[in-house]
């Protein structure tokens, strides 16, 4: 990628922070989404395996435009033409392609075009983490304008923590570096602060760090988790923001963590629908797709499959052994029979 003149960019992200208040600058997500299916076993790229009946991609994009990303750009490699063909139908989306993959800033660098006129805060995510909450990743984007910073690293803390990035900080609790486990010392590899590998910049920075990033590492990879130490070097503020449950953070690469992602989500719909009046007399016994809409005082009986976009009203009686595919609405009071199937027409 050509090389960014240092002056140039520092004065212009110097001038904004001296400039008067101005309604905030939309913000752009970057989705790698590059990776191949390995420890899946599949001939399917991996952001395309569905749970709870959607993409996993479909999942982390939500969640960017929740969090008030108005442009999405998903880095493609493998299989790139069945990732495009899955996700033309949203215009939102535009693609940028990782011919060689060569590590998470160089799949970033491959963004330059769409980068190059976006001025304002950029969202880098895996593509492969469905369990992203808006709520974390809008948290990244307003520390990043508070604090005028750079970067911000999402952080999350846990004693499972082999094998993931430490988050160093000093004395005074401010972020010094990431390191790596096979990098970290015996005190280094006791800390329970890890990197989530989801981060908010500042998109001209940003693409300044890319610059002087080197793959002089074992993988002799572009890592993007290089660009926070070469901001902080040169005088930007980098924070270290801990936004994040461990579990958001959790990427699918195999057919076991396929499943406990579909249990997360499901435990998480269960309770939303409980909370919000219905009845599920056996949530381990039933599947409702985080989609389907239902009323108060309906009650689902066991055995029973709610999939994509049902609507069911108020007082309704739902199986056991029954089975919905949408979209479909049910109305208000009605009673579906045991063993019923309603399905797409």
């Amino acid at each position: 990628m050509p090389r960014t003149r240092r002056a140039p960019l520092r004065k212009a992200f110097e001038s904004r922070l001296n400039a008067d208040p101005t309604p905030p600058m939309p913000t752009l997500a970057v989705i790698v989404a590059a990776g191949k299916s390995t420890r899946m076993n599949s001939d399917v790229p991996k952001v395309l395996h569905e749970v709870c009946g959607r993409l996993l991609i479909d999942y982390v994009l939500d969640a960017a435009r929740d969090a008030g990303a108005t442009r999405l750009v998903v880095v493609v490699g493998h299989k790139a033409e069945m990732v495009q063909d899955a996700l033309a139908a949203q215009k939102d989306v535009t693609f940028a392609l990782q011919g060689d993959q060569l590590g998470t800033g160089h799949a970033v660098m491959m963004c330059e075009p769409q980068l190059r006129s976006h001025d304002g805060p950029v969202l880098v995510l895996a593509g492969d983490t469905p369990l992203l909450k808006e709520e974390s990743l809008r948290g990244l984007v307003d520390d990043l304008r508070k604090h005028n910073a750079a970067a911000v690293i999402g952080t999350a803390v846990t004693d499972a923590n082999v094998g993931l990035g430490r988050i160093v900080r000093d004395a005074g609790g401010n972020f010094q570096r990431i390191v790596e486990q096979r990098d970290a010392t015996e005190a280094e590899q006791a800390i329970r602060e890890i990197n989530t590998g989801c981060f908010a910049f500042d998109c001209q920075r940003l693409l300044h760090a890319l610059t002087k990033i080197r793959p002089d590492n074992a993988q002799s990879q572009y890592y993007l988790t290089d660009c926070p130490a070469v901001l902080l070097a040169e005088g930007d503020t980098v924070i270290a923001s801990n936004r994040f449950d461990v579990h958001e953070a959790i990427g699918v690469n195999t057919r076991a963590q396929l499943a406990e992602v579909h249990r997360t989500i499901q435990h998480e719909t269960m309770n939303r629908l409980m909370a919000a009046g219905v009845t599920i007399v056996d949530p381990a016994q039933t599947y409702i797709d985080p989609r389907a809409k239902i009323g108060r005082d309906t009650i689902v009986y066991p055995f029973t499959t709610i999939t994509g976009e049902v609507t069911i009203g108020e007082n309704c009686h739902i199986g056991p052994h029954a089975a919905l595919a949408g979209p479909q609405e049910i109305p208000d009071g009605e009673t579906i029979a045991p063993f019923t199937c309603r399905h797409l027409e």
